[in-house]
């Protein structure tokens, strides 16, 4: 672990960190049985899982969904049916992201293609341009929280826990941020105002095309979703089934029915899905096998006594470990942490009585606040470059957003039903 620290300090890549780190007990003593050899078979272990294709089919489905402008049918459906009320056009926002992240399953993707399209419109509307570009980044952390996401595919591949199940336990902590999300953005238009004259200018324009043709626009971009994880829960197809359903769906919709793409831009879409997606299956496999060293040096054990010998109670824990996960968000991305953490912290958690399911949700909502938190949120490096405004000053305009996410954090961690409801 101190080999592993010392590399992120000096800034050599997560995934190196983690190979040096893995290889390092067996350079210390040559009779340790994670030689290099080790190493190597067990990187190749960690790749061999079907389940695994979901996550490049999910990047490439909503690369191409990204080119052909899917974003803006939805944000268009959702303007209409409540743009007129209070923060109306910032909380169409904000369900644009929701969609939006049930068809990518990514946080970044979520808040580059909302946020480009959104951003413009709500200043243009009077919105102050770094609460919109705030309001996005925030919004975009929805895209690793609502199904299908990527990091719930990451954690069930590391942990071994039911992906489905963890797909459907992500449905209501998913709506309940959004709300709280929405709850805020209410709250700053009645305390700084709506420029009234221009949003109905805007909406009078949308509404002249009538409900019925704003809604047959953007109806296959609507059913996205629905098909995916529709499928999903019905029992039709597996997570990684519904992942290819999803590219093929992409495809139909952007080339055949909007016709926003051409066939000579797939091959750009899957060249930018491997360069996503090569990167992280390194860290996936390095990750694996660091996780299995720590196991043959008992590290989970060690961590494990000491955890419940310092916190005697579930609820206590549980706080300690937002509280990690909390800051651990700042420095590593959602899929880095996951990987190496889970694994360690699953065995004690669940020996206190916590569901693995609803660790696996806890976890990934805490990282997706991590996503917007400064100095080191990435989706703040995303929206930041979109209003060309610096991090830092992005950085304390979303410190109200990261409130009310943590609110709602507080209420899916002790309330375990919340995610679990649906599961039976």
């Amino acid at each position: 672990m101190i080999v592993f620290i010392i590399s992120l300090v000096v800034g050599i890549p997560i995934a190196v960190a983690l190979g040096l780190a893995s290889i390092f007990p067996a350079l210390m003593d040559p009779g340790f049985a994670a030689d290099v050899q080790y190493v190597i078979r067990n990187m190749v272990a960690g790749m061999d899982n079907t389940s695994i294709l979901a996550i490049p089919l999910f990047i490439l489905s909503g690369g191409i969904m990204a080119r052909g402008g899917i974003s803006r049918k939805l944000f268009d459906v959702f303007a209409y049916l409540v743009g007129k009320r209070t923060a109306g056009m910032p909380i169409a926002v904000i369900i644009t992201s929701l969609f939006y992240g049930a068809i990518t399953g990514s946080g970044i993707a979520t808040t580059a293609a909302v946020g480009s399209m959104t951003i413009p419109i709500l200043t243009s509307l009077g919105y102050d341009k770094v609460f919109s570009a705030a309001l996005v980044a925030t919004a975009g952390g929805l895209g690793v929280i609502i199904p299908p996401s990527i990091p719930f595919i990451m954690y069930g591949l590391v942990t071994g826990t039911s992906v489905g199940s963890l797909f459907t336990a992500g449905i209501f902590p998913g709506i309940l941020i959004a709300l709280s999300l929405m709850a805020y953005a209410v709250v700053y238009a009645k305390v700084k105002g709506e420029d009234k004259e221009k949003i109905n200018a805007n909406l009078q324009e949308l509404r002249s095309k009538g409900f019925s043709n704003v809604f047959k626009d953007s109806f296959w971009a609507l059913l996205s979703p629905v098909i995916i994880l529709g499928g999903i829960y019905s029992g039709i197809v597996t997570p990684t089934e519904a992942a290819v359903v999803s590219v093929f769906y992409a495809l139909f919709a952007c080339l055949v029915i909007y016709k926003s793409m051409k066939l000579s831009d797939i091959p750009e879409a899957m060249l930018a899905t491997v360069k996503s997606y090569a990167p992280l299956i390194v860290l996936i496999a390095l990750a694996t096998v660091f996780g299995r060293v720590l196991t043959l040096l008992r590290a989970p054990v060690t961590i494990g006594n000491f955890l419940q010998a310092t916190f005697s109670t579930k609820l206590t824990l549980l706080l300690a470990i937002n509280v990690v996960f909390f800051f651990m968000g700042m420095f590593l991305d959602v899929g880095p942490a996951i990987v190496i953490l889970a694994p360690i912290l699953l065995p004690t958690v669940t020996a206190m009585g916590v569901n693995p399911v609803h660790f696996g949700i806890i976890m990934t909502v805490n990282l997706a606040v991590g996503m917007v938190t400064p100095p080191f949120g990435v989706n703040l490096f995303v929206a930041g470059p979109l209003i060309d405004t610096p991090v830092e000053t992005l950085g304390k305009k979303v410190i109200p957003f990261i409130a009310a996410f943590l609110i709602a954090l507080m209420m899916i961690t002790f309330i375990p039903q919340l995610s679990l409801i649906l599961l039976g």
